[in-house]
């Protein structure tokens, strides 16, 4: 039976490309919570909030957000938030194993349950989500940036909602929109509370902007947070237009995802160098074997979602499978 780290071993390294920002001197925040800073107009409006490291390896999101804290930026309505989540895990940040600290003791993207925030449960990602949580309960409009295992064109994760593709449509990038309900085993912050509920109006959208240490997730990452705060009006585009990508956005496609492939063993390989977004012609075809169980495509032109073996593990989803959206 191969190990996590044998399959780790086997797969294609990436180059860290972007500097990892110190962020200790963010650490005391001005609302009662560490490492989270927030500005209020004085003026109605939404609250808006853009959140980083809600894992910890995931650095494009913490440039993102270090970028915005040292420019100064502030609404011109409401109220903004800018904030990094697991920052005990960033913290830990090894480049000899890059995969490695995502997280502490669990991942911090499947705890945005009542059941496990109310609970008897402890790990570092419980207790730092319990104290956010009175924070993100007051948040109209959320950006959660995230990147990605393997080097893939960024995706935007809508929810399941309506409201959520909508919103991400009105940003007019990333050129994938993905609409999905996210994982069987645990809530992530995008789609807690209200942001979940098609009958609230607060609304989430989570960015995966590309391979997590590749430079152009960081680009991506400012330019979509820019965009982002455009959108909600927390902000006039003169007041983060340098942020802003220089390239005519792509038309858009929305895709819709229908079915997890979770691994049942360690002896899990695609069949080819799968990286994300590949579309597969044809119903039928093969494309993982777990140990004897042959995985195959259930329809035709059948889209790859974030395949990556690099956290595999009896359980654990190595890839999702989509169609192109099908409006209700």
């Amino acid at each position: 039976m191969k190990t996590l780290e044998q399959v780790r071993a086997s797969l294609k390294p990436y180059p860290v490309e972007v500097q990892f920002p110190d962020l200790r001197q963010w650490k005391t925040g001005n609302c009662g919570i560490d490492y989270i800073h927030s500005f209020d107009s004085g003026k109605p409006g939404p609250h808006v909030l853009v959140m980083a490291l809600t894992h910890g390896n995931e650095v494009s999101g913490a440039i993102a957000v270090d970028t915005l804290l040292r420019s100064g930026v502030r609404p011109r309505q409401g109220r903004l938030s800018l904030g990094f989540a697991n920052i005990q895990a960033y913290q830990r940040f090894d480049p000899q194993d890059i995969d490695a600290t995502r997280f502490i003791d669990e991942d911090m993207n499947r705890v945005w349950l009542p059941s496990a925030l109310d609970g008897p449960r402890d790990s570092a990602e419980l207790r730092r989500a319990r104290e956010l949580r009175p924070l993100i309960d007051s948040v109209d409009l959320l950006l959660d940036i995230h990147s990605m295992h393997e080097e893939s064109p960024p995706l935007m994760m809508c929810g399941a909602c309506a409201k959520g593709l909508e919103f991400a449509q009105s940003l007019g990038v990333p050129a994938t929109i993905v609409a999905d309900a996210g994982h069987a085993n645990g809530r992530r912050m995008r789609d807690y509370g209200g942001f979940g509920d098609a009958a609230s109006p607060k609304n989430a959208l989570l960015i995966e902007t590309g391979q997590h240490f590749s430079k152009k997730s960081e680009y991506v990452a400012l330019d979509v947070t820019a965009r982002f705060l455009i959108a909600t009006q927390a902000v006039a585009e003169a007041d983060v237009s340098r942020f802003l990508s220089q390239e005519k956005p792509a038309p858009q496609q929305c895709l819709q995802v229908t079915d997890p492939v979770i691994a049942h063993s360690m002896d899990f390989s695609f069949t080819d160098d799968f990286r994300g977004l590949e579309r597969i012609t044809h119903a039928g075809t093969v494309i993982a074997r777990d140990a004897q169980r042959e995985i195959v495509t259930p329809y035709d032109n059948c889209v790859l979602i974030q395949p990556s073996l690099r956290h595999l593990g009896q359980g654990v989803t190595v890839v999702r499978l989509a169609r192109d959206y099908r409006h209700q």
